[in-house]
């Protein structure tokens, strides 16, 4: 027969198995509710804790995703601004190195043409300066003019003519000038006759006070050396023949430019070529109202020592930076800066290049600043003038060339790459985010499973054993194995979970009940009636017991043995089980009673047998 228990949650277990109602005693006492199992919270603690666990692991993974995504993405960011810096830096070493290179070679060039003009000029004629020209200047200025780099410059001779020489050059500008004219007519392919230009040159232009409406106002007397534009190449920049205003410059005084005039006052000091700028009408198409600033640069032409006249050179720095010809220009803003300090000076111009296309931005620094250290900066002109040959109020500019990268420029580095392998790293996360909530399903359900059963038997071992014996027994399963000390919890079976509790109790006392009469009674009943029997009054003797604080040891077959002071020790011990025997043998009487209509006569014959040891 199995054992029968005391726990009050079996209570209502127990009545639904024998289909009987809950047992009243007829002495009328008040029975405690049913106190329903359980279950240890240390599940719903574990659970609670994983769920922390899970959520601080999701956390650890979403920052460190997080950091190497922005990490990721900063330092493609950085090899991708690292590319354009080392790139940039590299192209304005280029394009300094190039601009450096084709200065010098317009300075090397034109002192080559001043020499070379020299001495042509002297073979070629039999008189002395001023009174000479060179002759097919314009072919000799074309062939020298490819040197410069830059398209159809604009050079002249401008020969030094003294006030005493004015009727001498006057005469010699008429005898010499078809021949030139024709010369440069044919050479440039213009559309025009000597005559042409011969009516509209005027040998003493710069005797006048000025030129009104295309006709000359009363003459000047010439108080010094003036510089005519004599010989010029192209003979008429821009068009294919003689204007309305045509050459009446032709020999028109350099000096009344006053760029030239102090130009030509330290080339005559110095004996060295200078350069300065000018401000002049912008040209182009669509330009109107606006300005550009080129270069003039003068060259003395030396005879014997003294100067005889000056090579004039008008640089234009858009053409001169539209043929760089240097590969991958694109977005460059050009900052030419100016040494002088002086009063009126030009100082900064800032040029946009893009491939073969230069704009002039203006007389201000374009640059964007975030570009600062980026520059590229070098000394591309510097005549080495020495500093007492000067006039004094006059300076000589040392020309720094400075470029930076703009917007444009930076956004022909920039690729997808950052966002592509920002998205790889996240689609990593969360591809492993995926693996880590599928993985954790399967062991919260594992887990949900094995809970259940760890849940089941601990209920069976709260059964059998009291509160603090179930607890002592778990505690000392914490040496070995926790599944041993659940499935053999008395250590007996071969677990692990070493000796078998032992305690002593001097203070109990222990009940007997059996029931007289039963083995025979049994004999003639069947098995389903036997155990309604037994059923009815082991459990009506449980509540007894939990009313009365005994604990119920066992069970065997008709014997029902119980212990009062234990496992909590109890000084009413003897008085308590004194009850607890009364009571019972009251219920017997009752109960057997109750039960004769359903198990046959003589049920109600059966006894209680009480034994009592202190």
């Amino acid at each position: 027969m199995s054992k029968s228990s005391s726990h009050p949650s079996d209570w209502s277990t127990n009545e639904s198995n024998t289909g009987m109602s809950h047992f009243d005693s007829s002495s009328g006492a008040d029975y405690p509710e049913p106190v329903a199992y359980v279950a240890p919270d240390v599940a719903n603690r574990e659970q609670k804790a994983v769920n922390r666990s899970k959520i601080l692991v999701f956390s650890t993974l979403l920052l460190a995703v997080s950091g190497v995504a922005a990490a990721t993405y900063m330092l493609m960011k950085d090899e991708e601004h690292g590319a354009f810096e080392a790139s940039f830096a590299g192209l304005g070493s280029e394009i300094s190195t190039v601009v450096r290179a084709k200065v010098g070679q317009i300075f090397s060039a034109v002192d080559a043409y001043a020499i070379f003009i020299a001495s042509e000029a002297k073979a070629e004629s039999n008189s002395s300066w001023p009174f000479v020209y060179v002759s097919d200047f314009s072919l000799k200025s074309e062939k020298i003019a490819a040197l410069f780099g830059i398209e159809r410059p604009i050079l002249a001779i401008a020969p030094v003519v003294q006030a005493e020489e004015k009727d001498r050059w006057a005469s010699y500008v008429l005898e010499a000038a078809p021949v030139w004219y024709q010369e440069s007519i044919d050479n440039e392919g213009l559309n025009a006759t000597v005559e042409e230009y011969m009516n509209l040159t005027t040998p003493f232009v710069h005797y006048y006070a000025k030129v009104e409406n295309e006709a000359l106002s009363v003459p000047t007397t010439i108080t010094g050396p003036v510089l005519p534009n004599w010989q010029r190449y192209p003979l008429q920049p821009g068009a294919g023949g003689p204007s309305s205003r045509g050459n009446l410059i032709t020999c028109y005084d350099f000096q009344r430019v006053s760029e030239v005039a102090d130009l030509f006052k330290i080339s005559n000091s110095t004996l060295r070529p200078s350069i300065g700028f000018t401000r002049l009408p912008d040209s182009r198409p669509g330009k109107a109202g606006r300005e550009v600033v080129d270069s003039q640069i003068l060259q003395p032409i030396m005879d014997n020592g003294k100067v005889v006249g000056m090579l004039w050179l008008r640089l234009k720095w858009l053409e001169f930076f539209q043929n760089l010809h240097v590969d991958g220009i694109i977005g460059t803003i050009v900052v030419i800066r100016n040494s002088c300090e002086i009063d009126d000076a030009i100082r900064v111009l800032s040029f946009a290049i893009d491939g073969s296309h230069a704009d002039f931005l203006g007389e201000f620094d374009a640059h964007d600043p975030k570009y600062d250290d980026q520059v590229v900066s070098e000394v591309v002109l510097d005549l080495k003038l020495d500093p007492e040959q000067i006039p004094e109020g006059l300076c000589v500019p040392t020309l720094t060339l400075e470029l930076y990268p703009t917007d444009e420029l930076a956004a022909t580095f920039e690729t997808s790459k950052p966002a592509l392998y920002t998205t790889v790293v996240v689609a990593i996360f969360v591809f492993t985010s995926l693996v880590f909530f599928l993985y954790d399903y399967f062991v919260g359900r594992r887990q949900r499973k094995f809970m259940e059963r760890i849940i089941k038997q601990d209920q069976i071992v709260s059964d059998v054993f009291p509160t603090a014996i179930r607890d002592r027994l778990y505690e000392s399963g914490q040496k070995g194995s926790q599944d041993d000390a659940l499935l053999d919890p008395l250590g007996g079976g071969g677990g692990t979970a070493g000796l078998p509790l032992a305690d002593l109790f001097p203070e109990t006392t222990i009940v007997f009940a059996d029931i007289a009469g039963f083995t025979a009674w049994a004999s003639a009943r069947e098995p389903a009636q036997v155990f309604i029997l037994l059923e009815t009054i082991y459990g009506a003797f449980d509540k007894h017991a939990y009313r009365h604080s005994v604990f119920k040891v066992e069970t065997v077959g008709d014997c029902y043995v119980a212990v009062a002071g234990l496992p909590e020790p109890d000084k009413e011990h003897a008085t308590n089980v004194c009850r607890f025997a009364r009571d019972c043998v009251k219920t017997m009487k009752e109960i057997t009673v109750k039960l004769e209509v359903t198990l046959g006569p003589d049920t109600s014959d059966l006894d209680l047998r009480v034994g009592i040891h202190r």
